[in-house]
C-alpha cells in the first residue's frame, strides 16, 4: 500500500462537510433531503460529498422506494470509526493541545 493511498483516505474524511456526514450516518440511514435538512446544507452539496463518500467506500446506497438512502459502510467503515473513538478517548487531550494541528 503507497503513502499516497493514505493520504485520499484520510484526505476524504479532512472534509468538514463529508466528515458531518459521515457523523450523522452513524446514527442512522438518511435520504438526501433529511441530510441536508439536519445539517443545515443545500442539496447540491451534499451530493456532491456524498458522491465522494460513495465512489471512495465510506457509504453505501440502497432503495426505500423512491428515495435512495445512504448508510456508513458497515464492513469497514463502521469497525474503524469505533477504533478512531476508543484512539480519541484516550489520546483527546494529546490532540486538542497539538500545537502542529493549530497551525
Amino acid at each position: 500500500m503507497s503513502k499516497l493511498s493514505y493520504k485520499y483516505f484520510v484526505k476524504a474524511l479532512s472534509n468538514d462537510t463529508r466528515l458531518e456526514i459521515v457523523h450523522l450516518l452513524r446514527a442512522k440511514p438518511r435520504c438526501v433531503s433529511e441530510i441536508c435538512e439536519e445539517l443545515n446544507l443545500e442539496q447540491s452539496r451534499v451530493s456532491h460529498n456524498l458522491k465522494c463518500l460513495l465512489n471512495c467506500g465510506f457509504v453505501e446506497a440502497g432503495r426505500n422506494g423512491r428515495k435512495r438512502v445512504y448508510s456508513l459502510n458497515r464492513n469497514t467503515i463502521l469497525p474503524l470509526m469505533e477504533i478512531i473513538d476508543k484512539h480519541i478517548e484516550k489520546y483527546y487531550e494529546h490532540l486538542v493541545k497539538c500545537k502542529v494541528l493549530k497551525e
